[in-house]
């Protein structure tokens, strides 16, 4: 049984296969420490419930608004006063300098029943004494705030120096997997619960054996196979395809228990809210599942610090059997190592193993169409969100389908430009194939494309132009509909792979944006139709330029509803239209805006983040102007001591409504490694603009 659930089902069309022609063995598991003691203590760390993109792993809650702080220096020197003021009084008790009032009632008590030397005189007169004197104490450290100096400066210290907290009872110690015994497994939660003691478990070990139990409990899977799978093989039963138990290298801090991968630290500014400044700030499928839009200058760090990180967790989540993952980028831009992935494509290198499928791995031409008319012609489209690519995709089908029912595949990209382009020969090959064969509707699909071809502004010859960007020598051999290569399909979503996709790095930079069309289209196509949505499929562009086009935007709009999201990244909004910028912004439930962007960019992110209401508070100082001889005096004493004038100061506080983040802050006041993020998760609960130190 695999880590999602299903049977190894590689060696079809659509489903990853090993890396290399001949069957590469598993990778071996890094080896274990001798008792594992790291595993566990990050097993039974607390990962309390916490607010959209905080850190969970150790995260201790901070109020919601901040508590006024008393600075240091006054806060000791007000509780020293307040000590020998207790002294004082105290003092002045004892040797009777204030009378002795305070006696009465010790007196009152005692004078008819004891006499003045005897034993329970002497007990009850030091009690009294102990009472009053703890009186003064407690009242004097109140007003001294003696509390919060022990709170502040000496309990931190103390709190360092205790030993660590004793280990959880059997039945609340995940470790042991409570949940398993529950349901009679013992015999396969002793050996789950020994190989972690040994260190022979790691994290992704248990995040893989719960997913696959999760199978057990909704009933997809029996308790038999389960059980038999871990007495069998331990910590490595239920395996991801691939056979790998871990990702080659990691550069990011990840928790597979929450599903999250930290990317920096709210920072310590006014601006964001007290909760979150200093916390963790990590990003999960359940914000994903909204799609997150990047948007920086080159330099500004989307790749290093936002792009790997996120393939990495994906990568994990995949091994695991919660994701499927697509990694799109130009060649050589630090997507991670090959070996991280089930499936590299390098479109343009004659060594790649992998082909990318054209059509999507579809056998209807009207959708092979569709999304082929979104890659090739999608950004000629009238930029509005309303408009589409319905002329381009009838022009496809037109031909798509004649072509298909005569050779039962799809033109390749050779084909395909020669029937764009109108050449007789194809044409009449098609003619004449359909002839007698019975099919009208597709004989009059062909005369209908004939006969436009014939008009002015025809489509088929811009489409003919943008198929030529394809049927160039360094992509000879990619493409292929014959059969004789191995192309990869986006309709592997229902299985947890890992794919990277490389572009040409250079010479091709228009071929590159019509892919990374291609396999957006592609991708939104295909999670909208999956009959498995339990996996969270997610695409990252490492650069969607040319990418956002109306149909991509409502594409986008659609992932959440099938468990799946999209990572965009930008240089720029110049780089998408104007009228799809607000779209765009609406339709990322986390946006993120790096050091560097222009003011004009910082703008587009400040009207979608809106307004908030703050307090403002205006202070005005006014010269005071003595009237007698005496006052004049004074004031020139003072002036002479401080060199400034006697003011009186009056504060007006009132309530404005401002911009949450201005163009001219974003712009200028982001400092080099941070960016502002706002999150939004599935269920809806948002968090707001937070200043993030990516470098935390």
């Amino acid at each position: 049984m695999d880590s999602d659930g299903t049977q190894d089902a590689r060696g079809t069309h659509a489903t990853p296969v090993p890396r290399s022609r001949s069957a590469v063995p598993p990778r071996p598991l890094t080896p274990p420490m001798p008792d594992g003691s790291a595993f566990l203590t990050w097993l039974r760390t607390p990962r309390p419930e916490a607010a959209p993109g905080v850190w969970r792993f150790g995260h201790r809650p901070r109020p919601d608004e901040e508590p006024e702080v008393v600075p240091a220096r006054q806060l000791f020197s007000g509780a020293v006063i307040a000590f020998l003021v207790g002294w004082l009084i105290w003092s002045l008790l004892w040797n009777g300098y204030l009378g002795g009032w305070w006696l009465l009632p010790l007196q009152a008590m005692t004078d008819s029943w004891t006499s003045p030397h005897s034993f329970s005189r002497v007990v009850f007169s030091y009690a009294w004494y102990v009472i009053v004197a703890l009186t003064i104490l407690v009242s004097l450290a109140r007003l001294g705030r003696w509390s919060e100096v022990w709170q502040r400066f000496i309990a931190p210290h103390l709190r360092r120096r205790q030993p660590a907290p004793a280990p959880p009872v059997p039945e609340q110690d995940p470790a042991e997997w409570p949940q398993v015994r529950a349901v009679g497994a013992v015999d396969a939660a002793e050996r789950l619960a020994g190989e972690a003691r040994a260190g022979m478990m790691r994290d992704v070990d248990h995040a893989r054996i719960v997913r696959a139990w999760q199978g057990v409990r909704s009933g997809r899977h029996s308790l038999a196979t389960f059980t038999g799978a871990v007495l069998k093989d331990g910590a490595a039963a239920c395996p991801h395809p691939s056979g790998a138990r871990d990702l080659p290298t990691r550069l990011a801090p990840h928790d597979l228990v929450t599903g999250q991968v930290r990317l920096g630290t709210t920072a310590d500014d006014p601006r964001n809210p007290y909760a979150y400044r200093g916390t963790g700030l990590a990003l999960g499928p359940e914000l994903l599942g909204t799609s997150l839009l990047a948007v920086g200058p080159a330099g500004s760090g989307k790749t290093g610090t936002v792009v790997r990180p996120l393939a990495e967790s994906l990568c994990l989540h995949a091994l695991v059997g919660r994701a499927a993952v697509v990694v799109v980028g130009a060649a050589g831009t630090g997507l991670g190592p090959a070996d991280a992935y089930d499936v590299v494509v390098r479109i343009g290198n004659p060594e790649s193993v992998y082909d990318l499928d054209l059509y999507g791995g579809t056998t209807d031409p009207d959708e092979a169409a569709a999304v082929l008319a979104e890659a090739l012609a999608g950004d000629l489209a009238d930029p509005h969100p309303g408009s589409d690519t319905r002329r381009s995709t009838t022009v496809l089908a037109q031909l798509l389908g004649p072509f298909r029912a005569v050779h039962g595949r799809f033109p390749s990209v050779p084909e395909l430009r020669q029937l764009l382009d109108g050449a007789p020969g194809p044409l009449a090959a098609l003619r004449t194939a359909l002839e007698g064969s019975g099919q009208e509707s597709l004989l009059r699909e062909l005369d209908a494309r004939e006969r436009q071809m014939a008009q002015p502004g025809d489509l088929g010859g811009v489409l003919a132009d943008r198929v030529a960007l394809l049927d160039r020598p360094a992509f000879a051999g990619f493409f292929d509909t014959s059969g004789q290569s191995r192309p990869f399909s986006l309709k592997a979503l229902d299985h947890p792979v890992r794919v990277r996709i490389d572009l040409p790095a250079r010479g091709h930079a228009d071929a590159s944006r019509m892919l990374t069309r291609l396999v957006l289209a592609q991708f939104t196509a295909s999670v909208a139709v999956r009959e498995d949505r339990s996996l969270f499929a997610c695409l990252i562009l490492d650069d969607a330029t040319g990418a956002v086009t109306p149909e991509a935007v409502r594409g986008i709009q659609r992932l959440r509803s099938g468990n799946a999201g999209a990572v965009l990244t930008l240089r720029s909004l110049d780089d998408v239209p104007r009228p799809l910028r607000g779209p765009l912004l609406g339709a990322a439930g986390c946006r993120m805006a790096l050091s560097g962007i222009t003011p004009w960019d910082g703008q587009d992110f400040a009207d979608v983040w809106g307004k908030e209401w703050t307090e403002a508070r205006d202070v005005t100082d006014r010269q005071i102007i003595a009237e007698t001889p005496a006052g004049k005096a004074v004031h020139m004493v003072r002036r002479v001591i401080t060199g400034k004038a006697a003011t009186a100061r009056a504060v007006t506080v009132r309530q404005v409504e401002r911009e949450r983040w201005s163009a001219s802050e974003l712009a200028h006041a982001v400092p080099p490694g941070h960016a502002v993020l706002s999150l939004t998760d599935v269920r809806g609960e948002h968090a707001p603009p937070l200043l993030v130190d990516l470098r935390g």
